[in-house]
């Protein structure tokens, strides 16, 4: 299981606007997005982050497994969250 650092110097709107101070980029992540987002925030790996999504949305786990995969990598891609 993974563990997910966010980086001290992102800058995390509630909005779920994010600023990295070193490069000047900026992103914005639409609601489920947020959602997952402030779970890695809370330290919670990406299986718990899948379990409670499905609980909460009612979704099919492999379509939610998928998604979450998919963000976790594009997170990671930008330098926006690192693993342990």
């Amino acid at each position: 299981m993974s563990t997910f650092f966010i980086p001290e110097n992102l800058a995390v709107s509630d909005s779920g606007f994010l600023f990295l101070p070193n490069t000047g980029e900026t992103f914005s992540l639409n609601e489920m997005g947020r959602v997952i987002f402030r779970m890695l925030q809370q330290k919670r790996s990406e299986e718990e982050i899948i379990a409670e999504i499905c609980s909460e949305y009612q979704v099919d786990r492999s379509i939610v497994s998928r998604d979450v995969d998919d963000f976790v990598s594009q997170l990671k891609n930008y330098s926006l969250i690192k693993v342990a």
